[in-house]
């Protein structure tokens, strides 16, 4: 949580925004900001994608630039254990996050865990900027694309459009596993 406080803070401020700025560029109101950077409140995984969408990064790069992984470094070649990788844990869904690929590869891979009856909405902001594909690994996945909402079973795969508002949602009694692979498009 102290990391990801200090780096909200970080983008922030390497902005030169006040907290209002950052509210109203994101939709978060300033006292969970100013709650998130005191590291006194986790962040659920809908406000980092607000605040991620207003900074304009994708919610990978905003973690694992918390986990302290320098963008401009060289990553290391080679093998990576999955003991190793970053998890991030939802705190109001248990939705849970684990970063597969380092930040100097050409795409962001990462698995997610969405426990049964668990929902995450993303506003549209979240994916400007990116081109996102999602790949259902094992259960179901309840995915609302805008307006359309898609049942997707283990293997299906859904290429992801223009930016919409969307959920993630698992509307089944078992975890549902899925990767999300994003690269960075230049608009939105």
């Amino acid at each position: 949580m102290a990391r990801i406080a200090a780096r909200v803070r970080t983008e922030r401020e390497r902005r030169r925004w006040t907290l209002a700025q950052l509210a109203d560029a994101s939709g978060v109101s300033p006292a969970m900001i100013s709650r998130i950077e005191r590291g006194e409140s986790s962040p659920t995984a809908v406000v980092l994608g607000k605040l991620s969408a207003a900074f304009q990064l994708s919610v990978a790069s905003l973690l694992a630039l918390a986990e302290g992984v320098p963008e401009e470094t060289e990553a290391p070649v080679g093998v990576r254990r999955g003991a190793d990788a970053a998890e991030w844990r939802d705190p109001g869904t248990g939705y849970r996050r684990r970063q597969i690929t380092g930040p100097r590869f050409p795409t962001e891979i990462a698995e997610i865990r969405l426990p049964a009856g668990a929902r995450v909405p993303y506003p549209a902001a979240a994916f400007a900027f990116v081109r996102q594909l999602v790949w259902v690994l094992d259960g179901r996945l309840t995915f609302h694309d805008g307006e359309t909402v898609h049942e997707l079973d283990a293997g299906d795969t859904i290429e992801l459009g223009a930016p919409a508002e969307r959920v993630f949602a698992n509307t089944t009694d078992a975890e549902c596993r899925y990767a999300v692979v994003l690269s960075r498009d230049t608009r939105p």
